[in-house]
């Protein structure tokens, strides 16, 4: 791979990152927040790879250059010195043969991550997920005021976290409103789950609230619900870790489309 297969491989990941950055497919890789240094990566990559062509063709061009210089100051045979103009006269040198070294082929396979970034967009983690790694809730710093709105509009991560860790003394005779995906068990037992990032979609965990009450008797692994219920005192353990799971009441829960940003980043902010 020359240094302008280089430039065009940068050129096109740059292009593909800033592509990313301006649409909401920034979202299945990191969080809303990293975007600005997303958009700037892009730009440095581009840059760099104008850059790199030029200089490449600036470096051929003077090559080119030299070497029709040579061609033109050398002496013509009928005038040249008599031990030049008879090669049985002439002193042999050391020969220098000039050796080609071809980049290998398996180099070209760096071109396949970009191709899957620019081709195939992954959907968020879901279920599969959820169900193999342990609940990563953590307990909040702060139980911030609620607003009066009813129902109360939470994050599972909030709700979550208000129900384990302050026993849901924020929450009680209060109904909520929560979003997330639907994830089974080894027991059948549903649960509502939105996963968590620090960083990125590489390190996101998940976050679990039991279902209990007036549930569905039909529920789809991934399927994406709005439930509206109220806070309960029951909890269990996750499975995986031993982590705490709330439960909630539900009655009422109603299919909804993947929101713009699958991933919920309140544990940490």
């Amino acid at each position: 791979m020359n240094r302008q297969s280089q430039a065009a491989v940068l050129f096109l990941l740059g292009a593909a990152l800033l592509h990313a950055g301006t649409t909401d497919l920034y979202l299945r890789y990191v969080k809303a927040g990293l975007r600005p240094l997303l958009l700037a990566s892009g730009a440095i990559l581009i840059v760099t790879a104008l850059a790199t062509a030029w200089y490449e063709h600036r470096r051929t061009k003077a090559k080119r250059e030299q070497e029709q210089r040579k061609a033109g100051a050398a002496p013509h045979p009928e005038h040249a010195h008599p031990e030049h103009a008879h090669p049985e006269h002439a002193h042999p040198g050391p020969a220098h043969p000039e050796h080609s070294h071809p980049e290998p082929r398996v180099s070209w396979l760096l071109i396949l991550p970009l191709l899957a970034l620019i081709l195939v967009a992954p959907p968020a983690l879901g279920s599969y997920s959820a169900t193999r790694t342990g609940t990563a809730l953590q307990e909040p710093l702060a139980y911030p005021s609620l607003p009066a709105t009813d129902p109360l509009p939470l994050s599972v991560v909030d709700y979550a976290g208000r129900a384990v860790y302050d026993h849901g003394r924020t929450l009680t005779g209060r109904e909520v409103r929560l979003t997330g995906f639907v994830a089974l068990d080894h027991e059948g037992t549903p649960y509502l789950v939105r996963m968590a990032l620090n960083c990125c979609a590489a390190d996101a965990q998940p976050v679990k609230v039991g279902l209990t009450g007036d549930i569905p008797p039909v529920l789809q692994p991934d399927t994406w619900l709005t439930i509206t219920g109220t806070y309960t005192s029951r909890t269990t353990h996750d499975p995986v870790n031993n982590g705490p799971i709330p439960f909630i009441k539900v009655t009422t829960a109603t299919p909804t489309p993947t929101p713009r940003d699958p991933y919920d980043e309140s544990w940490n902010n």
